[in-house]
């Protein structure tokens, strides 16, 4: 594997750990290209950047206020980063029209990352809403 491909797992483990789970918006800021393009944007949601941070601090961070992710794979391949992952939170505030119930969900994420210069330009993911929203409307 190159150094070139070492440095973008880390770039996306780091994002991952310190803007996804920590809110940390300047890590959110040196990682995403201004030419990012998010291919498969979740309903509504812009395919630039502003999509992209929106979602995480508008709609993801505020009804999951204690989210962490945890990595399990990642493979690196040119230009290209693939984690497996999973997100874990209790479900503390409004989701996609769902009132908080105080739920412990836990949903996966199979997300492909292309890297220019340690930087997101574009990225692709396998979500599995239809089971977080299982799991926030079990009685």
């Amino acid at each position: 594997m190159s150094t070139e491909q070492n440095s973008n797992k880390a770039v996306v483990a780091h994002f991952n750990k310190a803007f996804i789970e920590g809110g940390d918006l300047d890590v959110f800021s040196e990682t995403m290209s201004p030419d990012f393009v998010n291919r498969t944007p979740q309903p509504g949601q812009a395919v630039g950047p502003e999509g992209a941070e929106h979602f995480f601090t508008r709609i993801l961070r505020p009804a999951f206020p204690d989210l962490t992710v945890t990595i399990h794979d990642q493979i690196a391949e040119g230009d290209r980063v693939v984690t497996r992952k999973s997100y874990r939170a209790t479900h503390l505030g409004e989701f996609q029209g769902m009132p908080a119930t105080g739920r412990t969900v836990e949903f996966d994420v199979i997300d492909i990352i292309r890297l220019e210069g340690g930087q997101y330009v574009e990225h692709w993911a396998v979500a599995d809403m239809a089971g977080l929203r299982g799991q926030l409307s079990e009685s």
